[in-house]
């Protein structure tokens, strides 16, 4: 019977989408985190009666047809791209991404990394890096005897030292664009890489291009809505039900038609 076949992919179907909503509520609190969507389509369909076959000898056709659906399948787990809400820090490293953009960073593999995390550290040669410790592109030296240090919205970073009134630039934090930023594959630890969906990124100063701007002293928080996460948590757990109540029917049916005499 095909609906014993069908109602397993829709429990399937329903389960991948609350491995989804866990992994949203799991990541409330991590910075940057945009929210996931798991997407389903139907499967093939299995045609007993073509719709417009010929029914009859005065060339009359079916308007319809019979075609038998098999079931669902998952189409794609999607980003949901939004901007999450700032939160204060007072850290001089700490920057927020207000619209469009990633930091670029070098992994250990010598690929290019990108983030919205920009809870940035200092490492002991006094390199700017992310708290994985993967320094960010273009590589920014902070010197030792640096009082304080400073981050406008361009992303242009000054030092200040204790004998000196005017900031000393060392460099220019950049962002990244691309034309299909739900296309970029993640990889953990807030990263994502360039696949040949996303497209190749776009590096251009903050504030211009359509790119956003830094702020200092903020970090980006998760742009997951609890109460969406839960609503459609209580309606995946409704179809999963749903779908395993048909393979009850199913089983009576069944046995059943083993019952004749």
């Amino acid at each position: 019977m095909r609906a014993l076949k069908i109602a397993a992919t829709g429990m399937t179907a329903q389960q991948m989408r609350v491995e989804t909503i866990s992994n949203n509520l799991a990541n409330m609190s991590t910075t940057g985190y945009n929210a996931r969507r798991a997407e389903f389509a139907d499967l093939h369909y299995q045609q007993m009666s073509r719709a417009g076959t010929v029914n009859a000898n005065d060339g009359t056709v079916l308007p319809t047809g019979i075609q038998l659906g098999l079931g669902v399948r998952p189409a794609a787990v999607t980003v949901q791209l939004a901007q999450g809400a700032l939160t204060a820090t007072g850290s001089d490293l700490d920057i927020a991404i207000e619209g469009r953009g990633y930091l670029e960073v070098s992994m250990p593999n010598g690929q290019p990394g990108y983030t919205r995390d920009g809870s940035l550290k200092r490492s002991a040669e006094g390199l700017i890096v992310t708290s994985d410790g993967y320094a960010v592109a273009p590589e920014i030296t902070i010197p030792d005897d640096a009082r304080s240090i400073s981050i406008n919205a361009s992303g242009e970073v000054y030092a200040y030292f204790a004998d000196a009134a005017e900031g000393q630039l060392l460099g220019e934090l950049t962002l990244a664009s691309f034309s299909n930023a739900k296309g970029l594959e993640a990889v953990g630890s807030n990263l994502f890489k360039e696949t040949e969906a996303s497209g190749a990124p776009v590096v251009g100063t903050p504030g211009e291009d359509g790119l956003g701007t830094l702020r200092q002293g903020y970090l980006e928080g998760s742009s997951v809505d609890a109460v969406r996460e839960l609503t459609e948590l209580i309606e995946a757990q409704r179809g999963y039900e749903m779908n395993s109540k048909i393979i009850s029917a199913v089983d009576q049916m069944m046995g059943a038609t083993t019952q004749l005499r």
